[in-house]
């Protein structure tokens, strides 16, 4: 598995390694990805069966861990601060627990380490899987078709990012979408088992608007990560760094910072 990345600048600086969410890719981070630069080298990867990245049966957060230490391998990425989102930051926490020293720091956006059940997700999966590519014209047009199952603009406009036209002028999917509606239960799932650790600097940064962290759920966080530091961000739902960016771009410095300093 040789995952695509974008090199979004800082080289010469301590890397900075982004992973996206599911159904995002690199695209996602390179406005954030270049602010950032200022702190690190940063380097975004699209994970297997996104973005423009090799597509593969087995879809789990072991064998995604593993696709990422290979890429740093390939890359030779040392120790490396890690921000994920979302799925990203599940992979992010598990790489974290089971390979300590290739973490130097752990930025997790919007996810906790517990399992999920998103009826949302099941009617984005739905729309995407029921679109008829053969008359389809724009993407536009998926947004208008993706509405009976998708009530949310944003995420109508996010689902069809992941279209493309071959070279025949016909639409596909980027993604793998077989593959990805099949494995949506296993990615729900906690990516941690009950004694994975890590006992490095953490930063979780939490929408204020977003179910994704609840209160609740701060325990089970430090459980896992007891240095971890919780900073919610107002007014924002699961994307915070697209969301909020300056903001977003202001917490992670800050941790880059006070870690850096202790």
């Amino acid at each position: 598995m040789t995952l695509f990345h974008r090199d979004l600048g800082g080289a010469g600086n301590p890397p900075i390694v982004l992973l996206h969410g599911m159904l995002g890719s690199s695209r996602n981070w390179q406005t954030v990805g270049a602010e950032l630069a200022v702190a690190g080298h940063v380097l975004a990867p699209d994970l297997r069966n996104h973005g423009r990245s090799p597509h593969a049966t087995a879809m789990d957060y072991e064998v995604m861990m593993v696709d990422v230490l290979e890429w740093l391998d390939a890359q030779g990425v040392g120790p490396a601060t890690f921000i994920g989102h979302s799925m990203g930051g599940k992979i992010a926490m598990l790489l974290a627990c089971r390979h300590p020293q290739r973490v130097s720091r752990l930025v997790i956006v919007d996810i906790a380490p517990k399992n999920y059940f998103w009826p949302g997700h099941r009617a984005s999966f739905a729309a995407m899987n029921e679109l008829n590519l053969g008359d389809l014209r724009s993407r536009a047009e998926a947004e208008l078709r993706f509405e009976g199952r998708v009530p949310s603009w944003p995420m109508r406009k996010f689902l069809t990012t992941n279209l493309e036209r071959a070279e025949d002028g016909a639409w596909t999917w980027q993604i793998n979408l077989p593959v990805l509606t099949v494995a949506l239960p296993e990615l729900e799932k906690n990516p941690v088992g009950p004694t994975d650790r890590y006992a490095g600097p953490v930063l979780f940064v939490a929408g204020g608007k977003s179910p994704y962290i609840e209160p609740g759920d701060h325990a089970a966080i430090r459980t896992h990560f007891p240095a971890a530091k919780i900073q919610v961000i107002p007014d924002v739902g699961h994307n915070p760094h697209m969301e909020a960016r300056a903001a977003f771009v202001a917490a992670v410095l800050g941790a880059e910072q006070s870690s850096g300093a202790g």
